[in-house]
């Protein structure tokens, strides 16, 4: 993103922009279940003054259910989720937004591309041990430690062409949150 500068800090900190508003990508927190992505995610939205969608808050009834169940989900489960979060991110293009979602798969992000070409991705990644401990301290969420493994399986690490930066949720919260606006200040390869 040319141009784009990060701001000093100010005394209030409330919120600080990152970028212009005319330059104001739409984020994608992306990564397995248990690495932080809501958390980061509200952070983010906050630091960069931009509204902040639930990627969970998309998916059907019937999907919550069958998550819930211990079972994955298959790729006809998750095409209608991934338009209604696609929908969400061309709705926010030029303005700004940020939106977790597990985007494992390529063609998720593909998917996911076609609706807002603009998106940019930050991936949180962990060790697996790690990611397990906090999916079992979680409480009141239907994705059940059981299904790690299935998407740890399914997920493809960003590839050199997609924009976006990798961050490891080794770090506390706050940091990661500052590591992702300023990587979204950094040019892109195009």
């Amino acid at each position: 993103m040319s141009g784009a500068a990060v701001e000093e800090d100010s005394e209030d900190s409330e919120v600080l922009p990152v970028l212009s508003t005319d330059d104001s990508p739409v984020v994608v927190v992306m990564g397995v279940s248990g690495t932080g992505k809501s958390t980061v995610g509200g952070l983010l939205a906050g630091r960069l003054g931009v509204p902040y969608a639930e990627a969970d808050e998309f998916h059907s009834a019937d999907n919550i259910a069958k998550m819930a169940s211990g079972q994955p989900l298959d790729d006809t489960d998750r095409a209608p989720w991934l338009d209604a979060i696609g929908a969400w991110a061309h709705e926010r293009a030029g303005t700004g937004g940020v939106v977790s979602c597990s985007a494992l798969k390529r063609a998720y992000r593909d998917r996911l591309r076609a609706a807002e070409p603009r998106l940019f991705f930050v991936h949180l990644t962990g060790d697996r041990d790690l990611i397990a401990a906090r999916l079992a301290g979680r409480k009141d969420h239907f994705m059940p430690t059981s299904l790690l493994d299935s998407q740890l399986a399914a997920l493809e690490p960003l590839q050199d062409d997609e924009p976006g930066v990798a961050l490891s949720v080794d770090a506390a919260p706050e940091t990661l949150t500052e590591q992702a606006a300023a990587a979204l200040c950094r040019p892109q390869a195009a």
